[in-house]
């Protein structure tokens, strides 16, 4: 391990539309800069569902589709691996899922945290680079129940979907506040319907100390508020994908992909996230790559080992889809003859409101990292734009930066993790012990 290996990471792509060109200066520096490194990431979240696409009843937020080359467009960048565990994955069913594996490797990009059952989606995927054999494992904790994959067993196949964690939300309060739950629970019959399924079998007993209130677990607590706990099984699975690819690999990555925060502050990580990110840690991986709320989140330097809680956005186009199912015009109350532009201006009421209108959306950095022996020797990251002001046709390409209030932004979300950011010529340099 003591040959030193070079790592370059961005967050979300969520890429609608082919790329104008590859000649303008502002793509050629950008892959100049992702091809520095020996492995090259970004988390795809997009499905590329093919012709004979069926959306699913439930979506990550908007049906993200794309028509298939815009994988070879992505990989112009230089990327030579990707994660696609989120919360879109399954925006199109099984089937979209299949047709996207099927263009990834159509593309010869390895991908992670999506498999034909739960011992694909959770394996560790590997990368060979010059340098060394990297290993990349992928989860998201953002995700509907039903996308989960599952297991197989000797007498029953198991189900595609995701590498999923998940976790249990227990809401703090006084003895004097469970007690008025527990009257009105009796009062309303809100728990009739649960504490019939327990008696007949239907739904495992649970821990006593927990008072469940409808869909929400309760515990009593002098600190009120809320903790959530990763789901033991999950973690235990994730731990033994780290295992293996460590004893397979020169290094192993870890993406993951939250949309969970504290509070209503998205800039701050959910607790939950810091444990398991750090847990990965301990269990043997060099570096925890997260991504999910498109902005930026603070960086950790952890045993000597970098953790992205959030690379923000790479390519953002979410407002550029060709084709949303009725769903979507239904949840507006828009009438069938209405199209995408109708549906995309009443969500964002003439983009007045929404993700458009975040300009921490669109910016974010490019880390680029160099590691020897497991231990971090440098990091230095990259600032870019991604067109905010712009018609939502034309924003969401990456361009770099010198704009230096976006390393600023995260000096400050860093500082709560003892991470400290130079700015040297426009780029965040992390001083490193």
């Amino acid at each position: 391990m003591s040959q030193e290996i070079s790592f370059v990471a961005t967050g979300d792509s969520f890429i609608t539309r082919p790329l104008p060109t590859t000649q303008s200066h502002e793509f050629m520096k950008i892959s100049q800069l992702i091809n520095q490194g020996d492995f090259r990431f970004t988390n795809f979240e997009m499905t590329t569902p093919g012709i004979d696409k069926m959306p699913s009843a439930v979506s990550g937020g908007t049906w993200a589709a794309a028509r298939p080359k815009v994988i070879n467009h992505l990989k112009s960048y230089g990327f030579n691996c990707v994660a696609w565990a989120n919360n879109h994955t399954l925006d199109y069913l099984y089937s979209g899922l299949s047709a996207t594996k099927h263009f990834l490797e159509k593309a010869e990009l390895v991908h992670a945290g999506v498999g034909e059952n739960l011992s694909e989606a959770s394996s560790p995927k590997y990368i060979e680079t010059p340098s060394g054999r990297v290993a990349l494992i992928a989860l998201t904790s953002t995700f509907h129940e039903t996308w989960m994959a599952g297991e197989q067993r000797r007498d029953m196949p198991g189900r595609p979907g995701v590498n999923g964690l998940r976790y249990t939300n227990y809401y703090q309060t006084t003895s004097e506040n469970l007690k008025v739950l527990k009257e009105i629970a009796e009062k309303t019959g809100i728990n009739v319907q649960r504490n019939l399924d327990l008696k007949e079998g239907f739904l495992a007993e649970e821990d006593n100390q927990e008072f469940t209130f409808g869909s929400y677990n309760f515990i009593e607590s002098d600190a009120p508020g809320l903790k959530r706990t990763p789901n033991k099984n999950d973690l235990k699975r994730i731990k033994a994908s780290i295992s293996e690819a460590k004893r397979q690999a020169n290094y192993v990555i870890v993406s993951i992909h939250s949309h969970e925060m504290q509070g209503e502050d998205k800039k701050l990580t959910a607790d939950f996230i810091e444990e398991v990110a750090r847990s990965c840690i301990d269990e043997g991986a060099h570096a925890v790559l997260g991504h999910g709320p498109h902005i930026l989140r603070g960086i950790e330097i952890y045993q000597n080992r970098p953790i992205f809680y959030s690379l923000g956005n790479f390519i953002f186009q979410n407002d550029t889809v060709e084709f949303l199912p009725a769903d979507f015009y239904e949840k507006y109350d828009l009438s069938p003859e209405k199209n995408v532009a109708d549906a995309i201006d009443k969500r964002s009421k003439n983009d007045t409101i929404g993700l458009g209108t975040n300009p921490l959306v669109w910016e974010s950095v490019i880390p680029y990292w160099k590691m020897s022996d497991g231990v971090l020797t440098e990091l230095i990251l990259y600032p870019i734009e991604l067109g905010y002001g712009q018609e939502r046709y034309q924003r969401g390409w990456p361009k770099l930066s010198t704009n230096d209030a976006i390393i600023k932004n995260l000096q400050e979300l860093s500082e709560a993790y003892g991470t400290h950011i130079n700015i040297v010529d426009h780029v965040g340099i992390v001083k490193l012990l």
